[in-house]
């Protein structure tokens, strides 16, 4: 491709039809907010000539967009009637009326759903585009954000993994010199030198269709070639407030707002074009008034357009229901680890788009715990190390997803979650219901978790499952047996949902006897004793608490031991099964006590008079109290529940 060569030919009059479309579509959108037919209002004036990038994409390319994005959108192929249904949250706009306006999603256009938080969509956005280069396919993704946005942490990284794989990713940055008051010039990483190595970098005037068509094609013919990212660095201008809730006259110079109308994009090519005798004032005026009316009339029909639907505020929070498949692992004695790393080892070979992603997953580590021992001579095209970067892995899964991959990530420890939250909030967890069903989240990400091992101390030890759980759109599972591991990670692989599979370390190397091995899927706890006194519900390294209180109190009280393996969803119906047998409830987990899941259980079993009425006694809950766990010894069994813990708490259950 040369150097602006373009896939869908500019014609400078149409474009200049379509900025000014845009335009008015702000505009319109300004006048019924003032008229209280709507909630906010975000404006791409002044970013419209940007627009002309998506002459230089085909349709396999992909865009994350930001909220000022009108223009481009327009010019990728989205219509005013989709902005329109947008700005009033209807049922049939891209996200089903769940996104603000500006929050632009095309599964048919490839263009990725833009999450609030800016600069969120760089790091899915680097995912699709290594995806991509995996597939060998000559394709490109632009991601834009705003220059305030160039100072959050996951730029970096996305930008980082873009130069160590020579991603066919351009980030666009436009430049428009504020934070919504903030005046951004001296927080500019493009502005101090040795932040970002120049030579990546293409500075653009972001205001004339001609250079953005120079520069931007410059960066898209070099992604073609296979020589890697670039930071195209487009200077403009926010002719606006930042949204509706800002006034920037409060901020801003007037003489400042009024010199920036002599730079509006709109106001250059147009002149352009009446220099070239393309257009006159009198053409331009009757086109501007074609404009205005054909706006207000699509704005007039979308205001009628059925509105979201209140009983489908659940829908598209998951996606089909799974189809549980018997895990490829054999009965006999095994450890956890041999149980999961056959998993992966068949899931590897029967499926090229399965991706294995993690800090020192390839051989000759195969993980730090072995998970991944031996899987990178046989999968070399499958099976990577991450840099130490969990918002990396994260974030590139749900690209990876999003193109078609199943990526199968590693964090190392769970205890590490944090640095990655962004992603799973914003984007694992949102993406599906925000898109309305259009962009899945398809993951699986486990995790060693848990503490029982001596040494640990705070970031070694840590269990954190109440963080998950609490999050809308997570499954979760966090099994204790080896033929449980391989089932639900089996089913996880398989599955439509992002699941995340916390695998306890403390019983990784226990050798155990594996009687059968039967298809598992989530929500599906086990009863693993019988009782009638005392039901103890339980998962994880605790369960082994469980199973050593109900052998000492053998004879004093009859203990029923439920494992409930996976706690979103969970198995709420065979506690009550149980209740119903023993009438008193015991829960044990690691975790913390405050807003821990135990605390969950209980509410769920309290606060529902069908199981409430089944009580003989007070639910207890065994848990660590809300401190942290020590690297002595003598403070981590100081923290943790003990089976005399278990014991007592069945006592008092009893009485």
């Amino acid at each position: 491709m040369s150097v602006i060569e373009q896939t869908k030919p500019l014609v400078k009059l149409d474009f200049l039809r379509m900025m000014m479309v845009s335009r008015e579509g702000d505009r319109r959108e300004g006048i019924l907010l003032r008229q209280s037919k709507g909630w906010f209002q975000v404006s791409g004036m002044g970013h419209e000539a940007v627009g002309a990038m998506a002459h230089l994409l085909n349709e396999d390319d992909y865009l994350f967009p930001y909220y000022r994005d009108r223009g481009l959108m327009m010019a990728r192929g989205m219509t005013t009637k989709e902005l329109a249904l947008a700005y009033f949250a209807k049922r049939d706009s891209s996200s089903g009326g769940r996104q603000m306006p500006g929050h632009y999603s095309s599964r048919k256009l490839n263009v990725g759903s833009v999450c609030t938080p800016t600069g969120g969509g760089l790091l899915p956005a680097a995912g699709v585009a290594w995806a991509m280069k995996l597939d060998g396919k000559d394709n490109v993704v632009v991601a834009t954000v705003g220059d305030a946005a160039m100072r959050q942490g996951e730029f970096y990284e996305a930008w980082a993994f873009a130069v160590q794989e020579k991603l066919p990713l351009i980030i666009a940055i436009e430049d428009n010199k504020y934070g919504i008051s903030t005046p951004t010039t001296k927080f500019m990483a493009l502005n101090m030198p040795g932040i970002i190595a120049t030579d990546f970098v293409e500075k653009v005037d972001g205001r004339t269709v001609d250079s953005v068509l120079e520069g931007a094609g410059k960066a898209v013919a070099k992604a073609r070639r296979g020589d890697g990212p670039t930071l195209l660095w487009f200077d403009l201008d926010r002719l606006s407030s930042h949204t509706s809730s800002d006034d920037h006259r409060t901020y801003r110079d007037l003489d400042e707002i009024a010199a920036m109308a002599d730079r509006d994009p709109i106001k250059l090519l147009k002149d352009e074009l009446i220099g070239t005798g393309e257009l006159t004032e009198a053409s331009f005026e009757a086109l501007q008034q074609e404009v205005i009316e054909e706006v207000d009339r699509v704005y007039r029909e979308a205001e009628l357009a059925e509105d979201p639907r209140a009983e489908e505020v659940m829908d598209h929070l998951w996606g089909a229901p799974d189809v549980p498949v018997t895990p490829p692992i054999e009965s006999g004695s095994q450890t956890m680890v041999e149980a999961i790393n056959k998993v992966f080892d068949k899931a590897l070979a029967d499926d090229p788009d399965v991706i294995f992603f993690g800090e020192d997953i390839e051989d000759p580590k195969g993980g730090v715990f072995k998970l991944t021992e031996g899987l990178t001579e046989k999968y070399p095209k499958q099976v990577f190390n991450s840099p130490l970067a969990e918002a990396t892995i994260i974030g590139v899964a749900v690209g990876m997803a999003m193109y078609g991959k199943r990526p199968v990530f590693e964090l190392q420890f769970v205890d590490f979650f944090c640095p990655a939250w962004n992603q799973i909030m914003s984007n694992v967890s949102t993406q599906r219901w925000r898109s309305f069903g259009e962009w899945p989240t398809t993951m699986t990400i486990y995790a060693p978790y848990g503490a029982y091992l001596p040494g640990g101390s705070l970031w070694h030890s840590q269990s954190n499952e109440a963080y998950f759980a609490h999050t809308p759109g997570l499954k979760v599972a966090i099994p204790s047996t080896p033929e449980d591991a391989a089932g639900l990670l089996w089913t996880s692989i398989h599955s439509e949902d992002p699941c995340f599979v916390f695998v306890p370390k403390h019983i990784f190397r226990k050798r155990v006897p594996v009687d059968s091995v039967e298809p598992l899927g989530f929500g599906k706890a086990k009863v693993v004793r019988e009782g009638s006194d005392v039901t103890i519900v339980t998962f994880g390294n605790t369960l082994e608490l469980a199973h050593e209180a109900a052998e000492k109190l053998a004879g004093e009280v009859s203990i029923e031991v439920i494992d409930l393996r996976s706690i979103v969803p969970m198995d709420k119906d065979l506690i009550a099964q149980s209740l119903e047998k023993t009438g008193r409830l015991v829960v044990v987990h690691e975790d913390t006590k405050t807003c821990g899941f135990g605390q969950h259980i209980i509410s769920e079993i309290t606060s529902d008079p069908a199981t409430f009425g089944l009580l003989f006694s007070s639910p207890q809950l065994v848990a660590r109290p809300d401190v942290h766990i020590g690297y002595n010894p003598i403070y981590e069994y100081a923290a943790l529940p003990s089976t005399d813990d278990v014991i007592a708490a069945c006592r008092i259950a009893m009485e």
